[in-house]
This record gives C-alpha cells, sequence and structure tokens, in this order.
C-alpha cells in the first residue's frame, strides 16, 4: 500500500508508523520461522490489526480517561479547582512524557496506553472542574458537543461525504502544524516573559474566530484518524497497532474537548 495513505495530521499518528511497526515484527517474524519460510506477510487474521479490535481498545481507553476524571473532579468539588491544579500540572508532565514513548516506539502502546489514559483523565478532572466553577453546566456541554462531533465526523467518513484525499490531509496537517506553532509561542511567551498571546484567550469575536476555527481543524483530524485506522486495518498491520490507532485517537478526543471546552467559556464570558 502507498505510503501516502498514512498521512495524518495528528502527531502520535505519523507517516510511516505502520511501515515500521511492520518492519520489527516482520524481522522478528523471519528470525523465528527462518527454516520454515514464513515471514511478516503471512501472519493470520488473529495476529494482525482489526477494526472491532480497535473500536473497543478506544471504548476502553476512553472509560479509563472518564474513570480518572472522575477522580479529580471529585477532589476538585470537595476542595477547589485551585487546590487540585497540582495535579492537573503533573498529570500532564508525565502523560506527555509516556505518549513520547508510546509515539516513538509503537510496540508499547499496549503496556503504555492506558497509563497515559490514566494521567489525561487526571488533568481533564481538574481542567473541567476549574471552567465548571466558572460557568455550571459547561462541561455537560461540552462533553455532548464533544460526542455529536465525532459522530458527525464519523458518519461523514463512513458515508464518503468529506474523503481524506492528498489535498485535504495536507491542508488540514498544515493547519494542525500551525496551530501546534501558536501553542507553541504562546507558551515560551507566559513562561518567559509572562506575556500571553491575546487572541487565544480572548472572549471577544477574534478570540471566539480563533477557537472556532482550531476546534473545526481538531474535527478534521478525527477524519485524519479514521483514514488511518482504515489504512492500517488493509495493510494487515501488527496487532499491537491497534492499541496504537486508539491512542491516537484519544489524543484527537481529548484535544477537541478541551477547544470546545474553550470556546464555550469565551461564548459564556461574551
Amino acid at each position: 500500500m502507498d505510503k501516502k495513505t498514512f498521512k495524518t495530521g495528528n502527531p502520535v499518528l505519523r507517516e510511516g508508523v505502520f511501515d515500521k511497526s511492520q518492519e520489527q515484527v516482520g524481522g522478528a517474524d523471519v528470525g523465528a520461522g527462518v527454516n520454515s519460510g514464513i515471514g511478516a506477510d503471512s501472519r493470520s487474521s488473529a495476529e494482525s490489526m482489526t477494526l472491532q479490535g480497535t473500536v473497543n481498545k478506544s471504548f476502553l481507553l476512553l472509560l479509563i480517561t472518564s474513570v480518572a476524571a472522575g477522580v479529580t473532579w471529585h477532589y476538585a468539588l470537595a476542595a477547589s479547582p485551585v487546590a487540585v491544579m497540582p495535579w492537573a500540572i503533573g498529570s500532564i508532565i508525565v502523560g506527555f512524557i509516556v505518549g513520547l514513548v508510546i509515539t516513538f516506539n509503537t510496540s508499547m502502546a499496549p503496556a503504555l496506553s492506558p497509563f497515559y489514559a490514566v494521567f489525561e483523565g487526571l488533568a481533564l478532572g481538574c481542567i473541567s472542574a476549574y471552567y465548571e466553577a466558572k460557568f455550571p453546566g459547561l462541561v455537560v456541554q461540552s462533553v455532548g458537543l464533544t460526542i455529536c462531533v465525532f459522530l458527525a465526523m464519523l458518519f461523514a467518513y463512513t458515508s464518503k461525504i468529506v474523503k481524506a484525499t492528498e489535498n485535504f490531509k495536507m491542508g488540514v496537517i498544515s493547519a494542525t502544524m500551525g496551530i501546534a506553532v501558536l501553542y507553541l509561542v504562546n507558551l515560551v511567551c507566559i513562561t518567559f516573559f509572562h506575556l500571553p498571546l491575546k487572541p487565544i484567550y480572548d472572549t471577544g469575536f477574534i478570540g471566539i474566530g480563533l477557537s472556532l476555527f482550531i476546534v473545526t481543524i481538531a474535527a478534521l483530524n478525527l477524519v485524519l484518524d479514521f483514514d488511518f485506522v482504515e489504512s492500517g486495518v488493509d495493510a494487515k498491520a501488527p496487532k499491537h497497532m491497534e492499541w496504537y490507532g486508539a491512542f491516537g485517537l484519544l489524543v484527537t478526543l481529548v484535544w477537541l474537548y478541551l477547544e470546545i471546552l474553550r470556546l464555550l467559556y469565551k461564548l459564556r464570558s461574551k
């Protein structure tokens, strides 16, 4: 299969991961079956990535994330959102490190993806509690909208209303990278100059417009993620890539939820 089919805006579901994973497993197969002539291309369907397997693991990771979020949400309501913010910061840092390990070593996805989900959940619980304290009901609305956007993108992809063409992929990837650079510049400005970029937090038309744009790009990344998983299934990628595909989808969903939460906060503030 052409490598171009593996392009995605999601940084963890990067181009070439299926090829790299197949090379690793293929090398092991050749080494173990050199006398029998069995290689990576002859793996049985039970040893290959499947759509149902990826879906099941995605639901499991979402469940773990939700339970972990409920823990810090409970403590935040009992104390205060500010009191549990150190949990959020620590969880974000650890989750980022775990995510990097998974990204650069896909074979670790089955073991580390649940831990990543735990840390993401702990951080989400703290952040959600903070916004909920500002505007009650905001979190429920954000979760509901995230689910609706996910289902809409899934329907658009499966019905071929939106097709992951090469031009579509390049456009979404470019926009995603631009957003990543914007957030990185904002982080540098906050850390070293204590001057956050105003449009990111602005509750006026510019800030709301920026948030709408980012939410749109995050939603379109779901289409690329669906295409990435489908490509892996068609290419008979190794079984552990089900966990990796589920991990990548979780990354996009968390990003989408946070951006929707930020957008609704700006709309309420206005």
